[in-house]
C-alpha cells in the first residue's frame, strides 16, 4: 500500500513538473526523486500514468460540460431580459390605450344620443383573441374593457361601448393607427354578441 501511494505521488509530481516549466528542482531534490523512481517498476509507472491520463480526460470533459451549461444559462438569461423588455413595452402600450379610451369615455358621456342608433345595441372593438392570455382580472376595473371565453378556451378582448356604429368605427381606425392591426367591430344586442349583419341596418 505504501508503495502504491509512493508511485502515485511520483506520477503526480512528474506530471506537475512537466506542465510547469518554472518548477525547478534542486540537485538534492533531483537525487531524492531518482532514488524513489528506482523503486518503481515500469509496469507500475505505466499504470499510474494511464490512470492520470484518464482522470485528466474526465476533468476536461467536466469542464466542457460546465462551459456548455454556463452558455445555456447565459442564453436563457438573455431570453428572459428580452421577454421582460417586451412585456414592459406591452404594458406601456396598454396604458396608452387606456388613456386614450378614457378620453373617448369622457367625450362619449358628454355627447347627446345621436339619431340612427339601434335600441339595445352597443358596438365594441375587439382587439384580439388568445388562448394563452388571461386578462379577466382587469374586466371589473373598467366598464369599457371586457372579454368573453369561447367553449374552446379562446379569450376575446374588447374595448369601448358605443351606441353609434361610426364612433366605434372611428375608434377602431384609431387603434389600428396605434398598431392594433387586428382591431374590428363586434355588435352586442341586449348583452349578447350577434352578427354584424343582424344590427347594421338599424344602427347606421
Amino acid at each position: 500500500m505504501k508503495k502504491l501511494v509512493l508511485l502515485f505521488s511520483i506520477t503526480l509530481s512528474v506530471c506537475f513538473v512537466a506542465q510547469n516549466a518554472q518548477a525547478q528542482l534542486s540537485k538534492k531534490e533531483k537525487k531524492e526523486w531518482k532514488k524513489k523512481l528506482k523503486r518503481v517498476s515500469p509496469e507500475q509507472y505505466k499504470q499510474l500514468t494511464e490512470d492520470y491520463a484518464k482522470l485528466k480526460a474526465n476533468a476536461d470533459q467536466a469542464d466542457s460540460k460546465l462551459a456548455s451549461l454556463e452558455n445555456e444559462v447565459a442564453s436563457r438569461d438573455s431570453k428572459i431580459m428580452e421577454m421582460t423588455t417586451e412585456l414592459r413595452d406591452k404594458d406601456a402600450e396598454i396604458s396608452s390605450i387606456k388613456e386614450k379610451l378614457s378620453t373617448f369615455e369622457t367625450a362619449q358621456a358628454a355627447a347627446p344620443v345621436k339619431a340612427g342608433t339601434a335600441p339595445g345595441v352597443v358596438f365594441k372593438v375587439q382587439i384580439g383573441a388568445f388562448t394563452n392570455k388571461d386578462l379577466s382580472k382587469y374586466f371589473d376595473k373598467s366598464s369599457n374593457f371586457s372579454g368573453e371565453t369561447d367553449s374552446d378556451g379562446t379569450q376575446k378582448f374588447t374595448l369601448g361601448n358605443f351606441t353609434d356604429y361610426w364612433e366605434a368605427d372611428t375608434f377602431k381606425k384609431y387603434l389600428r393607427e396605434m398598431g392594433v392591426k387586428d382591431a374590428w367591430i363586434v355588435p352586442y344586442k341586449d348583452g349578447e354578441r350577434v352578427a354584424i349583419k343582424d344590427v347594421l341596418e338599424g344602427a347606421i
